[in-house]
Parts: structure tokens; C-alpha cells; sequence
């Protein structure tokens, strides 16, 4: 029978990026509808994260 070899991860493995905090990793945000001459608010649609272009991560990660 062979013998099971186990795997170590590496240790130079670089860490995770970091999360980016407007959108919450997802990329997208939040963006207010406003309509008429007084611009009401109406609703709110999807629109993308300015600070990381949709990625999800941290710019300056």
C-alpha cells in the first residue's frame, strides 16, 4: 500500500484582500432615484462601487 502524503500550506502564501468597506465586498452600492423639479427621492437602484471600480477589494490594501 502507498503511503497518504499530506500537503503543508505554504508559508510565503500572501494574505487575503482586504474587504472594501462601502460596498462590503459585493461591488455594487446603493444609488438614490430622484425625480421633478423639487428632486424627491422615489427609490433606490443598484449602481457601482466608485472607491473599488466593482472589484470588491480595498484600494489601498
Amino acid at each position: 500500500m502507498a503511503t497518504k502524503r499530506t500537503i503543508k500550506p505554504s508559508k510565503n502564501a500572501p494574505p487575503a484582500p482586504a474587504v472594501c468597506s462601502p460596498c462590503d465586498g459585493s461591488g455594487m452600492v446603493a444609488a438614490t432615484v430622484r425625480v421633478g423639479r423639487k428632486r424627491r427621492p422615489v427609490g433606490q437602484q443598484d449602481g457601482l462601487c466608485l472607491n473599488c471600480l466593482g472589484s470588491g477589494t480595498a484600494p489601498n490594501a
